[in-house]
């Protein structure tokens, strides 16, 4: 069975390695035995490379990723946010990749026979760090899940183990990340290459917030812990991520010009030697045009909406320059035209959205073409077609040189510096220790990018319109500052589950657009204010998304019948 189990892992690394070749440097290998087999350093990294994939590392979406949350709208309602989702019935809890990588656990050793720890411990690092990722995905999919550490056969009793508790779960993942973070390099590395030391502790920042928040505020709920200790966990995510801030080995990106940088930062081709980009995927054309593979097409595929927008919901969060919100601020223009409802906001507004006088395009000879063009054809046709009008233009490149469709060299962007600061922001505040320094190290740098004001602790104003009022204002700024620094990188729907927050932010709600009145086709319903809701008729009472079962999936009906140990999610 593992010689057969080696076999699928090659198949499956050489079909990964034509979208990513640079990625991946993968060397052949003479032999596929699993009794030869991690002799050597080259072969142990060789079936490393085989996660080295899109399920543990996916790519910067077209658009973006947060169209399961109250960020973005595509045009049809998000199953899970409608609560129209059922148990599965058949399928199986994806533990294919915990046997796979548990075959390197159980087989690694054989290597001790002619090299030294030296030799080889980037590659058990590597593999500390995917086991961590593999458990971390079912966790927040599932919640309780069994903990199995080493490869199991189709008759090992431990297949019929019950689910170990999620607190359980995360204390693995974290010591999973402890172990990576001993082994793994601490070079910095070009990012498109190899995973590193400050890579394991971004990610052990991000599952020790994660299980923190949902431990506090899921707490007398049916998704709660039991012995929930989530101060534990805001600790843990200090402390990974003020070591990572304290190395000085990342910054955040930054020329000087405020009006470009964050923007720019989302739509570079290389970032070998950005400050700010920790991991990426590089797409190189020239290897793979010939073979008819598929690379990438993020910047050719941005030229339109599609069909996906940013919500009013995001667009209202931006601060005003002087960093007080928009309700009651004389700042504010109003939301009668897209291009004054952008002015004197936080830059990051109108370098995520597109207004109409940015660039659209930059054609072959050098003429420029301006998002005017296709606000003026919204909904002319399906590619024009925009829920909310409000227009994404994080992540997308206007040079046309660089759109070529199926075969673009738009990096995949994966994991960045700001998260980190971010985590340590917000694990201080909810320890309550976050002081004025915590915030200058933090948020101010992030902000100072920008050209926005700093966040005073002494002088948060009150916004009558914050998403959380019965929580501090403290709480609220920093999870706003979130949500505009991260806008459509794929987190919000984590933050909401971990937060308990769809009773605030998705229930009985609808994604709502711009004014309508600022375009001439318009094919969407339109409330009683004058807004975009585009969802007004498929969902008039709002998304139905179900507090008692929806933060968690379903475990599928036949996994249950196979093992009677095994129990369904709450609500399913």
């Amino acid at each position: 069975m593992n010689k057969y189990i080696f076999i699928i892992a090659i198949v499956v690394g050489l079909l990964n390695s034509a979208c990513q070749n640079d990625f991946l440097d993968r060397e052949p290998l003479d032999a596929t035995s699993s009794d030869i087999f991690f002799d050597t350093p080259e072969q142990m990294r060789a079936y490393l490379n085989t996660f080295y994939n899109r399920n543990n590392f996916p790519k910067y979406a077209n658009h973006g990723s947060d169209f399961d949350s109250d960020n973005e709208v595509a045009g049809t309602p998000d199953l899970r946010l409608q609560g129209t989702r059922v148990v599965t019935p058949t399928g199986s809890i994806n533990f294919g990749d915990v046997r796979s990588i548990n075959f390197f656990f159980d087989n690694y050793r054989r290597v001790e026979a002619n090299y030294s720890l030296q030799d080889y411990q980037q590659y058990l690092g590597e593999a500390y760090f995917f086991r961590a990722l593999i458990y971390f995905d079912l966790m927040r999919s599932y919640g309780d899940i069994q903990i199995i550490t080493e490869e199991l056969g189709p008759d090992s009793p431990e297949l019929y183990n019950a689910r170990d508790p999620r607190n359980k779960v995360a204390d693995f993942i974290i010591h999973q990340l402890d172990s990576a973070a001993i082994y793994l390099t601490a070079d910095k590395t070009t990012g498109a290459g190899r995973i590193n030391r400050w890579m394991a502790l971004l990610i052990q920042s991000r599952v020790a917030l994660y299980e923190g928040s949902w431990e506090k505020y899921h707490e007398g709920t049916d998704f709660g812990v039991e012995n929930a200790d989530p101060d534990k966990y805001f600790s843990k995510a200090v402390e990974a991520s003020e070591e990572l801030i304290d190395s000085g080995v990342y910054e955040v990106y930054s020329t000087g010009n405020p009006d470009k940088d964050y923007k720019d930062l989302f739509s570079l081709l290389d970032y070998s030697s950005n400050s700010e980009l920790m991991f990426w995927q590089n797409f190189d054309q020239s290897v793979t045009q010939g073979d008819g593979s598929f690379t990438n097409d993020r910047f050719f595929r941005m030229r339109t909406p599609s069909n996906r927008t940013i919500t009013k919901q995001l667009a209202d969060a931006y601060l005003c320059v002087d960093g007080k919100p928009i309700a009651g601020n004389p700042l504010f223009g109003g939301y009668n035209l897209l291009a004054i409802e952008a002015q004197n906001r936080d830059p990051r507004f109108y370098q995520t959205i597109a207004t109409p006088d940015q660039v659209w395009q930059i054609l072959s000879n050098d003429e420029l073409k301006y998002w005017s063009s296709v606000y003026n054809s919204l909904n002319s046709t399906a590619d024009y077609n925009a829920p909310s009008g409000y227009i994404i233009q994080k992540g997308y490149n206007p040079d046309t040189e660089y759109h070529v469709q199926q075969y673009e060299e738009s990096p995949g962007l994966i994991y960045r510096y700001a998260e980190a600061l971010l985590n340590f922001a917000e694990a201080k505040a909810e320890l309550g220790t976050l002081t004025q320094d915590d915030i200058d190290k933090s948020i101010k740098v992030l902000r100072e990018r920008v050209g926005m004001p700093n966040l005073v602790l002494s002088g948060i104003t009150t916004d009558l319109n914050w998403d959380f009022p019965d929580l501090s204002p403290i709480i609220n700024e920093i999870r706003r500052e979130r949500r505009v620094e991260l806008a459509a990188e794929g987190f919000r729907w984590d933050d909401i589950a971990r937060w308990a927050a769809a009773d605030e932010l998705i229930v009985g709600t609808r994604p709502k657009g711009f004014m309508a009145s600022q375009i001439e086709e318009n094919p969407f319903p339109i409330d009683e204010n004058g807004f975009l809701d585009p969802f007004q008729n498929a969902i008039p009472n709002g998304y139905g998304f179900r507090l008692d079962r929806d933060y968690l999936n379903s475990i599928p009906e036949s996994q249950i019948v196979l093992n009677d140990n095994l129990t369904q999610n709450p609500g399913w």
